[in-house]
């Protein structure tokens, strides 16, 4: 064997493996160092794909070309489409999966990718020379050679397990923590720290009286993860709720004393929207209960996930709390809830593009960045991938802008805000989700993917000929006038407003009780349209009724996001000597000097910078 590659990818996890992908399918000979082949793209915790912003993320790895979405889709056991009553900006995907099946799904994507090995074994040592990577050591001492290296190794550098007094060393449960390789990083001057995260207690359904649960069905409409993928392929099962109660919480606060977060035990910051159950009782003490939802971990397996029960309370203080839940008189489980440790470095060190600003060719995605979720860490690891391949080759990196994906909002907020705790994407950290939204992603980014080489030339022209057939009707809509006596039986039928004047049919689906589905049942130009398309006709429909519906709304933003997008053009890396800038606060001073935005625009997001600042920085340009 030859162990010279283009790019090594550490970690076997969701970002790994979206990296290995990626930059193996741009043309990089690759290899993915894992320490066990049988737990790539292992869903550490919940069984699960997508949720609030997560899901639109998905769809953007998806339109780029990466691989999340279909593999979600190949083992989704239940599907569901979130906040449905609001606006089609807020609504975000979200699928429970075999745990099993989608682990040997992605697999063998992998295993199956040209350019793209696989080698069992631990990182040791990140292999350095003048500042520029050369390679990396693993722990059977073999040195492999890269041009660039891509750290994706989640919660194991370090990793530490808590289950009340008990600590146990590995980067998630049966699995060994990572040694030696943050120092051997840190050395080169790059600053890490210390986060924590959790999971619940698994349970054995045999256990459980789903007579006391409410069901919780998923839908079974056409809405998918991946623009690409078709039918589900397996067996479509219910999630299950329940409440916590004052005799549970009167038990878990009986074991606080013996609580690894707060007896001293564990000093990291953990995750903000993801709390134990312990911390919903300090944080809650006036609540009464708290829902759980039961969820299944495949297919045909007896293995179920309670989520929001996570916990690192002693394995008995957790057995009794939950027996004292209707549902769970007569409980059996596989393993307790407990909590991790780990180190992750501080992202402001990293550029746009995931690339280290001290060690060149070194680029970091996912929990190594102080993130949280399985879609944070496809999104990061998808751009790695990219943006590793292109500087094997000298290109430029890619990178998105605010306004143009979840990803890039995600990365941004990295690398100019940095974190002090696990970061969690939300719709609410995107100033443009109007414009940001799941069904539009393919439109977004799949023509800049192809561009780059990554999106194939079947995505391409799935994309192309889906925005044929949206523009369309879309204009179709526009130029087709209707008269009342005409439309307002129909419109009388429907329960909306019967028209005094004609006017455009865009004009009135722009009503909320009219769909474009459901006028063309009474307009047959607009009928023979929509039943002529014939693949994806329904994710067609919809996608053309939200350009109608929201067209103003999304104009305006457009043209906010295109205001702001002239401060991102306005290059300022090197142009300063913040230090020496005595009319600005000490604050904005140490952290212009440290983040060392690229841009005008990066500049005034960093916490402490005012426009004030900006102002003077704009001012001191034109001189």
């Amino acid at each position: 064997m030859n162990f010279d590659y283009d790019v090594i990818v550490i970690g076997g996890g969701h970002a790994g493996c979206e990296a290995a992908a990626a930059a193996a399918n741009m043309g990089a000979k690759t290899c993915l160092i894992t320490m066990d082949m049988n737990k790539i793209g292992q869903m550490s915790c919940n069984p699960a794909i997508g949720g609030i912003a997560k899901g639109q993320i998905v769809r953007e790895i998806d339109a780029l070309g990466g691989y999340t979405g279909i593999v979600t889709d190949r083992t989704a056991i239940q599907f569901r489409m979130l906040n449905r009553s609001k606006g089609p900006a807020m609504w975000s995907p979200r699928a429970q999966c075999d745990r099993g099946k989608f682990i040997w799904t992605w697999r063998e994507i992998l295993e199956n990718t040209p350019n793209l090995h696989i080698w069992q074994d631990q990182v040791k040592e990140l292999l350095v020379k003048d500042g520029i990577v050369t390679g990396v050591k693993t722990y059977f001492d073999i040195e492999f050679k890269a041009r660039c290296v891509i750290l994706t190794a989640g919660t194991f550098l370090n990793g530490l397990m808590h289950i009340g007094h008990t600590q146990i060393a590995g980067g998630r449960v049966a699995e060994p923590a990572s040694y030696h390789l943050t120092e051997s990083i840190a050395r080169h001057g790059i600053e890490y720290g210390r986060m924590k995260t959790g999971t619940p207690v698994r349970i054995d359904a045999r256990s459980v009286h789903f007579e006391d649960m409410e069901i919780q069905e998923g839908e079974h409409d056409y809405h998918k993860f991946s623009f690409m993928s078709q039918n589900r392929q397996l067996k479509q099962l219910p999630c299950w709720t329940c409440f916590t109660n004052p005799e549970v919480h009167k038990v878990l606060e009986s074991g606080l004393p013996d609580s690894p977060l707060y007896n001293g035990q564990i000093q990291s910051i953990g995750p903000r929207y993801c709390p134990s159950i312990e911390t919903k009782l300090v944080t809650f003490p006036e609540r009464e209960q708290h829902q759980l939802f039961l969820e299944p971990e495949g297919e045909n397996t007896q293995e179920y996930y309670l989520n929001g029960f996570s916990s690192s309370l002693p394995l008995n203080i957790q057995i009794s709390a939950l027996k004292k839940i209707p549902a769970f008189r007569d409980l059996v489980i596989y393993r307790p809830g407990y909590a991790i440790e780990y180190d992750y470095f501080d992202p402001t060190q990293l550029k746009h593009s995931l690339e280290s600003k001290i060690i060149s060719g070194l680029f970091m995605a996912g929990q190594v960045n102080g993130t949280t979720g399985y879609e944070e860490a496809a999104g990061q690891g998808i751009v790695a991938g990219i943006n590793a391949a292109l500087k094997c080759v000298g290109s430029e990196p890619f990178v998105m802008h605010r306004d143009e994906s979840y990803i890039g909002v995600l990365i941004d907020d990295l690398v100019t805000k940095g974190v002090d705790e696990p970061y969690r994407m939300f719709t609410s950290r995107a100033e443009y989700r109007i414009l940001l939204r799941q069904d539009d992603a393919d439109a977004r980014l799949t023509e800049r993917s192809y561009a780059l080489g990554l999106a194939k030339k079947d995505r391409y022209e799935h994309w192309i000929k889906k925005k044929e057939e949206i523009e369309r009707i879309v204009k179709f809509c526009e130029n087709f006038s209707l008269k009342p006596a005409l439309i307002n039986p129909a419109l009388e039928t429907i329960g909306t407003t019967p028209l005094k004047y004609g006017c455009k049919l865009f004009d009135l689906i722009n009503r909320p009780q009219i769909t474009l589905k459901g006028i063309s049942e009474y307009i047959a130009p607009l009928k023979a349209i929509t039943t002529s398309i014939v693949d994806r006709n329904e994710e067609i429909i919809e996608a053309a009724e939200i350009a109608i519906k929201y067209h103003g709304y999304i104009s305006r933003e457009r043209i906010i996001a295109d205001k702001m997008q002239r401060l991102e053009n306005i290059k300022i890396k090197g142009r300063f000597d913040y230090k020496n800038m005595s009319s600005r606060s000490i604050e904005a001073r140490q952290k212009l000097e440290k983040i060392n935005p690229e841009t005008l625009a990066q500049a005034g997001r960093i916490p402490g910078v005012s426009p004030s600042d900006i102002n003077v920085l704009l001012v001191l340009l034109g001189r």
